[in-house]
């Protein structure tokens, strides 16, 4: 496979959607992976495009035929990203995000352990419940509610390689958009996808 998988983690409104769909249109030969999940589709999102919506008997369907590269229950919903999509992205040579949770992400961590995972983190707890509240999507109970899980999904970003402050959008894309060149950059990447022009060189 030559295609680079990047795990993109960050609790619930740190940005990281915004932030991801502006890192596809940014650069070329990036994609994103397309979960599945069992919650319901929030205003504007389309089935195949932001999630492949599900229901539960179906999801855990896919879980018994061992499809899942990871999944977890987050919120008391389901959310999941199939193996065979990821691998046949990677093995097409196209750079792969997965913009999933943090136990997702280290269950990817564990299959591909060359795996790149960032953790966005926003720029205090004040500025999240802000965001939270702002998106004018979810009842005053679920807003508490993820806020109340937002602390232990934070906590985790020890145990990623890079972390991102979102607090200038403008900033954290470039932050997002010099990992990606920095991984395309290295060595091993290098001779992957250009092992043939390296060869001619010294031959």
């Amino acid at each position: 496979m030559t295609g680079k998988l990047f795990i993109i983690t960050a609790a619930s409104g740190t940005g990281k959607t915004s932030l991801v769909k502006e890192l596809l249109a940014t650069t070329d030969n990036l994609t994103v992976s397309i979960s599945h999940t069992t919650r319901a589709p929030r205003p504007g999102e389309s089935d195949g495009v932001h999630y492949h919506f599900t229901t539960v008997d179906e999801f855990k369907r896919l879980i018994d035929e061992s499809a899942f590269l990871e999944y977890a229950q987050v919120f008391d919903n389901f959310y999941g990203t199939t193996r065979q999509a990821v691998e046949r992205l990677l093995h097409d040579g196209v750079d792969v995000i997965l913009e999933i949770d943090w136990q997702g992400a280290l269950q990817v961590k564990e299959k591909f352990s060359d795996a790149v995972m960032i953790f966005i983190l926003p720029p205090s707890r004040d500025a999240l419940r802000s965001r939270l509240s702002n998106r004018g999507q979810d009842s005053d109970e679920v807003i508490e509610k993820r806020l109340a899980g937002s602390l232990t999904e934070m906590r985790q970003y020890d145990k990623f390689d890079y972390v991102v402050i979102n607090d200038d959008f403008a900033e954290a894309l470039a932050d997002l958009q010099v990992i990606i060149k920095s991984h395309r950059l290295s060595r091993a990447t290098q001779q992957a996808r250009n092992g043939k022009l390296i060869d001619a060189l010294f031959a």
